[in-house]
């Protein structure tokens, strides 16, 4: 979400001047593994995450692990990621939940999605990686199946995988349920990445009103130490508005 005022390939340097050793993005499928993990390795920077494939994101797809029969189409996606992942060195991979499919049953998408994540917990545990599930509001995404944090969870336990973590998105969790600061408490033990941004806008993180700062001491307090992932919209250009990382670096 961030240098997108670059071509994909050219982001990797770009983020690499401006500070970041790490990088995660959507999805690096329509260009050969090789080629990214080149422009990576050339840029000094780590790729810390990417998303199974999600379908026909263009269709509208968000994402197909609670879709009930397109469960050889998630295990194939698995497969790829994981070719991703060995290219690039990656070690964590989220899996989307998707939207409902219209006229689904709910129960029958909740059996599927244990089904898939147990799936791609296994497969990727066989490679020494974690598997993320992530809440998303329904604003963003009208339909998504997993909204908050407590519906993660229940997932997550029903699954059993210890390599399955949840991956927690400050400006999602703002949306759907607030309380920010106890859900980071609440589910420290089992939680595998998180992502910033401002809300509403979901632009910078020191924008709107989540207060960044008390939130990532409280981040450092709870022993988290994975990355935060810079998942916002630059109300402007991406470099001018970093002004809040080198605040962040500073204290």
């Amino acid at each position: 979400m961030l240098f997108t005022e670059l071509p994909f390939l050219d982001r990797f340097a770009a983020a690499s001047d401006a500070g970041f050793r790490a990088v995660e993005f959507l999805s690096p499928y329509e260009y050969p593994a090789d080629v990214v993990a080149t422009h990576a390795y050339h840029a000094g920077v780590e790729v810390s995450l990417f998303n199974l494939p999600a379908g026909d994101w263009a269709g509208g797809d968000r994402g197909i692990a609670c879709a009930p029969g397109r469960e050889e189409e998630f295990r194939v996606g698995v497969a790829t990621a994981l070719n991703y992942a060995k290219v690039l060195g990656t070690k964590s991979l989220h899996a989307m939940a998707g939207k409902v499919p219209l006229g689904a049953d709910l129960n029958v998408c909740r059996e599927v999605l244990v089904e898939n994540l147990s799936y791609a917990a296994d497969a990727v545990a066989k490679e020494g990686l974690t598997l993320l599930l992530e809440a998303i509001n329904t604003r963003d995404i009208p339909g998504f199946f997993i909204n908050t944090q407590a519906e993660s969870e229940e997932i997550r336990c029903r699954v059993g995988a210890p390599n399955l973590k949840l991956q927690m998105d400050l400006y999602h969790m703002q949306v759907m349920e607030g309380d920010l600061a106890q859900k980071l408490k609440k589910y420290a033990e089992v939680c595998g990445h998180i992502q910033i941004a401002g809300c509403p806008e979901r632009n910078e993180p020191d924008t709107g009103e989540i207060r960044c700062e008390y939130l990532f001491r409280l981040i450092d307090e709870i022993g988290y130490q994975g990355w935060l992932g810079c998942e916002y919209r630059p109300a402007a250009g991406t470099v001018d508005g970093l002004g809040w990382l080198r605040t962040a670096q500073t204290k």
